[in-house]
């Protein structure tokens, strides 16, 4: 796997910003009550990661350190401006739909960390992969939990209904707390599947790491102190 495959590839699964790291979670509960309003809002996130990592690891030797961060925020500051616009002229119910979480995505903290923590260390090519692999996780993320959450609450996709005509929409799935719930079972349901040491390893006889067996951990524990 060369390094801009890998960097696609982590972005996706292994640094997912949502279900592993944990960033941009305040545009991701509020924006996700259907699988479109998920999309665009990631897609529009995408194309500000990727133009924002182009330009400031282009500019990472001629921006002063002491102006590093102002720098970075003007960066992304044009890139959102650019995209909310384009946004506005070509699919204005979208934008009605997203609103002011558009605008802010200047302060959405997987922007902002990506430009510190790999933009401004390694070049525009690598860094601009980066930014794809960072914003199709994101994306992928967003049309996740807005797909579940619209299933279950108006029983559609994308705007298409799916389900039987006896089928009862759960609201609380479009509310705010479906937003929750949805996130922490995809969450979980991803950590299951990337952290074997933590849940679905088999227990070996010899191995110094974490076998999942907590109780039988803490009995080890307990008859060694004794």
């Amino acid at each position: 796997m060369n390094k801009y495959t890998e960097r696609i590839y982590n972005g996706i699964w292994k640094e997912n910003p949502i279900f592993v790291q944990m960033l941009g979670l305040c545009p991701t509960l509020a924006v996700t009550t259907s699988a479109i309003n998920g999309l665009g809002m990631g897609l529009s996130t995408t194309a500000v990661l990727v133009a924002a990592n182009l330009i400031i690891a282009a500019l990472r030797k001629v921006i002063p350190d002491r102006l590093r961060l102002p720098g970075e925020i003007v960066v992304v500051a044009s890139m959102v401006t650019i995209v909310d616009m384009l946004m506005e002229g070509f699919v204005p119910s979208l934008y009605s739909a997203l609103g002011i979480y558009i605008p802010l995505i200047v302060v959405n903290c997987i922007i902002l960390g990506r430009a510190e923590a790999y933009a401004m260390k390694n070049g525009p090519i690598v860094s601009a992969f980066d930014g794809i692999g960072m914003g199709l996780g994101f994306t992928v993320a967003l049309v996740l939990i807005g797909g579940f959450r619209e299933i279950l609450g108006a029983g559609s996709i994308f705007g298409i209904t799916i389900m039987p005509a006896s089928y009862t929409p759960i609201s609380i799935f479009i509310l705010a707390p479906g937003a929750f719930f949805v996130l922490a079972m995809l969450t979980a349901l991803q950590n299951k599947l990337k952290a074997p040491c933590a849940t679905n390893v088999k227990k070996k006889k010899k191995s110094s790491g974490c076998n999942g067996d907590c109780l039988s951990c803490a009995g080890h524990d307990q008859a060694k102190a004794e």
